[in-house]
């Protein structure tokens, strides 16, 4: 009998405490180095986004939505795991060619293999899980996405690639990271513009999937480099030009993929039971791409808003309110917690996360509180802190800075002179949570941080809202 009470007991701790019925599905549109003001929901006077601009006024956009870094590597570990990345040594981009011999190099890179992604926490709760698109948490094969918890894996492994197929002789002169993947192991290009494709092999595997619950990560390229823009949308806005006329172009693409994907779940009956989430992996470098970040300072690889506030849509009818903002800071790592809490799981069971379950905070039942008190931010000596509205930027060059948010989001004026007991007390508060951090795994060349200081000089102040 106690033998059987045990039994029973565990059982009960792995069966998830909602029917498959019950179980709403999840999907996460995820762009690649946008520009926070590069969408009409955001007020974009040019670029044109009709199908996100929707699903914001079918949900709510949270407008102090943060990376966890300012680059993409980093801030999808810390998307995947729900941590901070830097407690498990993912703290700078996996560059081959560029990284320091003092860490790992090559295909060493990745996400450490014990570590847990969202992807294992929904197959645990029952959900069918895929991704589609980039992965960049490592090359090699031990760090595959079908090996860290998604069922199905159409895409690359790499950070970045062409748009359309390569032709073998492209290939041969490229790592595999570079090429397209089909499950594991199967390498052939695709057909197509890859933003459409993308979004063809999505709709495949909802409709596959249309009785059970599923998760779909959609990991566009889009809009990151190279500038392939699809050529049907060679006459689109005639008012812009050079790089600026080409990111519109493949933010319509990416635009089309979203609404693709979004109707393709209406048509079946799904949206209803389909918790949606549209964001980007880190700011937009306005330096690569002429993205737009109105209204704040910095781009991407800088700790300024500009590189870490990125946009962001919740939809859920029913649950999450229509066509409303939330105004208090969340951040990426929060996803995993609040899907793993939607599927029926008790977060009580995600040992070690720093993320929470925002549904509570979006909804009536702690609207007032804020989810987070505090934020982090690091990378090598560069370190940064939100506590409340004060933000601290500790840099290796130049006394830290301190801006008030609510009053300057711009970070324009710089209160650390008047404020020495408040920026004593960050700094202290920021390094107790670097006592905390591993070690980096891997590291970039020392000289590359010159670049980023060069970055946070050249767009130290706000952009305009288009140009």
């Amino acid at each position: 009998m106690r033998f059987l009470l045990l039994l029973m007991i565990a059982f009960a701790m792995f069966v998830p405490r909602t029917s498959a019925s019950e179980m709403p599905n999840i999907v996460l549109l995820y762009a690649d180095d946008a520009g926070y003001a590069d969408f009409g929901f955001n007020g974009s006077p040019h670029f044109r986004t009709p199908h996100l601009d929707q699903l914001a006024s079918e949900g709510t956009r949270l407008t102090q939505f943060y990376m966890s870094a300012s680059v993409c590597g980093p801030s999808r570990a810390g998307l995947l795991t729900g941590k901070y990345q830097q407690r498990f040594g993912f703290e700078e981009n996996n560059v081959p060619g560029l990284m320091s011999p003092a860490g790992a190099v090559g295909e060493d890179m990745g996400l450490p293999l014990n570590e847990h992604t969202i992807g294992d926490h929904m197959q645990r709760l029952g959900y069918k899980t895929a991704i589609f698109g980039k992965w960049h948490m490592g090359y090699a094969d031990r760090f595959h996405p079908t090996k860290r918890g998604f069922d199905e894996f159409y895409g690359f492994r790499g950070g970045a690639r062409s748009y359309f197929a390569y032709s073998d002789s492209q290939k041969q002169k490229l790592t595999r990271g570079h090429w397209m993947e089909d499950g594991f192991g199967k390498f052939e290009e695709h057909q197509g513009y890859l933003t459409d494709v993308l979004a063809d092999k999505t709709c495949e595997f909802i409709r596959r999937n249309s009785e059970k619950p599923f998760f779909a990560f959609v990991s566009f390229n889009a809009v990151h480099g190279p500038m392939h823009p699809d050529p049907k949308d060679a006459d689109e806005f005639p008012a812009l030009d050079g790089k600026r006329r080409k990111l519109a172009q493949m933010a319509l693409s990416m635009d089309r993929a979203c609404g693709k994907i979004i109707n393709e779940l209406k048509q079946l009956g799904l949206y209803e039971n389909t918790l949606i989430i549209f964001t980007n992996d880190n700011g937009g470098p306005t330096f690569a791409n002429s993205s737009s970040n109105y209204p704040f300072s910095g781009t991407k690889a800088t700790h300024r808003e500009g590189g870490i506030r990125v946009p962001c849509i919740m939809t859920w009818p029913g649950k999450i309110p229509k066509n409303t903002v939330y105004e208090y800071p969340a951040i990426a790592l929060d996803l995993l917690p609040t899907f793993y809490a939607v599927g029926g799981g008790d977060i009580q069971d995600l040992d070690g996360i720093d993320g929470v379950d925002l549904l509570p905070f979006m909804i009536n039942k702690n609207k007032s509180d804020r989810p987070h008190t505090t934020l982090y931010w690091k990378k090598e000596i560069r370190g940064t802190i939100r506590h409340m509205d004060w933000k601290l930027l500790r840099y290796p060059d130049r006394p830290a800075e301190l801006y008030d948010l609510s009053e300057d989001p711009g970070e324009q004026i710089n209160l650390a002179g008047e404020h020495p007991e408040l920026v004593a007390e960050l700094y202290k508060k920021l390094f107790a949570w670097e006592l905390r951090l591993d070690r980096p795994i891997f590291q970039l060349r020392r000289q590359e941080e010159v670049l980023w200081t060069d970055l946070h000089d050249t767009f130290s102040k706000p952009q305009v809202k288009d140009f």
